[in-house]
């Protein structure tokens, strides 16, 4: 099988068109309250490694039907007009839904480069997610 485009090659053109921060500028944006920042990553991942101090959980899959005020699915949230900052493991997925999100027409978006893995290497606070 021989793809169009690659995972990679669909990452860097999502890059190219949306906002990217670093984890130093994410740490400062964790208190700041016209923020939200949102952990993509399964659920199992939150279990096993945590997640940063007040992120909302928002799986990747669910994503666009949790944004779309016109859907079953639709979770406030995403309607508060706060900045929303993406981030999961490594920075890939969250690049492909800032994107989505982005081109659905919520604005502002972006995503934590090297996602919660760099967030991890650069001493960012973690707290344990409970099992429900």
């Amino acid at each position: 099988m021989t793809l169009k485009k690659g995972f990679k090659q669909l990452v860097t053109e999502a890059e190219a068109e949306i906002e990217t921060i670093d984890v130093e500028d994410a740490k400062r944006l964790v208190d700041d309250g016209d923020t939200i920042i949102v952990d993509l990553r399964d659920i199992r991942e939150l279990w096993n490694v945590g997640t940063i101090p007040g992120s909302v959980h928002a799986p990747r899959g669910m994503l666009e039907f949790w944004v779309d005020p016109d859907s079953p699915y639709h979770r406030k949230v995403f309607s508060s007009g706060k900045k929303l900052v993406f981030f999961c493991a490594a920075g890939w997925r969250s690049a492909l839904a800032t994107k989505a999100v982005q081109d659905m027409g919520v604005m502002p978006v972006a995503h934590i480069d090297g996602g919660f893995s760099a967030w991890i290497e650069a001493d960012g606070p973690v707290v344990e997610k409970d099992r429900k």
